[in-house]
């Protein structure tokens, strides 16, 4: 209880208050005080607070879940609930959950710029990042989208380890190629010189079927005549198809089989695996004459091992080739229907032995001594498919600066 205080010896009578007045006025403000404090709930009281709380929630999710099968309208939420006296007000906890999104953008930001820092100085281990490896240690990698325009430089280097039975395009740049024939895509055909879009379509797939029968058909690869291939050039380019009939009978430096066919020497070498891997593009346009000219660009990459029995050492023989295959309306040129007439096709190979022509393509490996005359061109990087062929090219034969 409070003390009354006292009452000034000069007021006069008529202005005191009586004693018993003035303690119940005082009684009076102390129950009003107490009564007005803010209490924390009973634990019991919580509890079913807490209890009718959750109970509303379960009522309010099922009409939402109600309505928005029904009508697809908008559904009701939990009821809304006053900021905790604990707690402080409701934009206390806003403000705080914005201090944490700038914090957040801020460590995000440093993690921005530490990558375009990693691929302005370290390209390779970018991608390894990213991809989640680059071959090396025979994890996977996404592969490149698909070639539409030249390259503008050569891939990346990966790094140096050497090819395996299991992992044969470990640290190479055609670890990310296609496989096969699914990295020759063909470009939506349109009616173009005469032809219709039809006309163009056939030529674009049998321009690709000409690639596939002469660069990755097994029986092609294992040095097997490849009649397929031979069957879709015009029958009336009896030149073109006269030196390649003799190249793979009798094989010498002007006829050579291996300017437009990939073959390999089955008593001397193998393909690792199944997979050869391919990359490159394929477009068209109107030739000078009305006719539709097709032009390919693609790199073939081999891996193998001596036939020899318990070989291991892998090695890689990469080609590329570039062909203009010519499309005609036989009423205007003379042409065979269905057929295709070689304009040119010229190749590039890296890894094989040098003035050797006896018709197969024949890889180096690191166990062996080199034969043949010694290398003496300007180093070639077999993957750069950024030049065109005739930039590449050199007086004899070259070095290549990877396989």
């Amino acid at each position: 209880m409070s003390e009354k205080p006292p009452v000034s010896k000069e007021s006069s009578g008529d202005d005191s208050v009586p004693d018993d007045v003035w303690d119940r006025f005082i009684r009076d403000t102390e129950l009003d005080i107490r009564a007005s404090a803010p209490k924390e709930p009973s634990a019991r009281a919580r509890m079913v607070t807490d209890r009718l709380r959750k109970e509303q929630e379960a009522a309010g999710a099922a009409g939402a879940r109600g309505r928005t099968g029904r009508r697809g309208g908008r559904t009701k939420g939990r009821p809304a609930e006053p900021a905790g006296w604990r707690t402080g007000p409701a934009w206390q906890e806003m403000n705080g959950r914005a201090a944490r999104k700038r914090r957040m953008w801020g460590v995000l930001g440093v993690f921005l710029a530490a990558g375009v820092l990693m691929v302005a100085l370290n390209p390779s281990r970018a991608l390894s990042v990213v991809t989640g490896g680059d071959g090396s240690d025979g994890t996977a990698v996404a592969p490149l989208p698909a070639e539409t325009a030249a390259p503008t430089g050569a891939p990346p280097s990966f790094d140096p380890d050497r090819p395996t039975l299991k992992e044969p395009f470990r640290g190479s740049p055609a670890v990310q190629y296609a496989d096969g024939a699914a990295g020759i895509e063909l470009p939506d055909a349109t009616a173009l010189g005469g032809l219709s879009k039809e006309r163009v379509a056939a030529a674009l797939a049998a321009t690709r079927t000409l690639l596939v029968e002469s660069n990755l058909s097994p029986a092609t690869l294992r040095g097997e005549r490849p009649e397929a291939a031979l069957a879709l050039i015009d029958p009336l380019e009896k030149e073109v198809l006269d030196r390649l009939n003799t190249g793979l009978v009798k094989p010498d430096k002007g006829n050579d089989p291996l300017t437009l066919f990939s073959r390999f020497d089955p008593k001397k070498v193998k393909l690792v695996g199944d997979v050869v891997k391919t990359r490159g593009r394929m477009t068209f346009d109107k030739g000078s004459d009305g006719e539709v000219v097709v032009h390919a660009d693609y790199t073939f990459v081999y891996p193998l091992v001596k036939a020899a029995p318990g070989s291991t050492e892998v090695a890689r023989t990469i080609v590329r080739r570039v062909l203009d295959v010519q499309v005609s309306d036989p009423s205007r040129v003379r042409s065979t229907p269905g057929k295709l007439w070689l304009v040119s096709y010229d190749e590039s190979i890296g890894n094989s032995q040098c003035d050797l022509y006896d018709g197969y393509l024949a890889p180096g490996f690191a166990d062996e001594t080199p034969s043949g005359p010694s290398p003496s061109g300007s180093p070639l990087d077999p993957y750069d498919r950024h030049k065109p062929l005739d930039a590449d090219r050199s007086e004899g034969c070259g070095t290549v600066t990877r396989t």
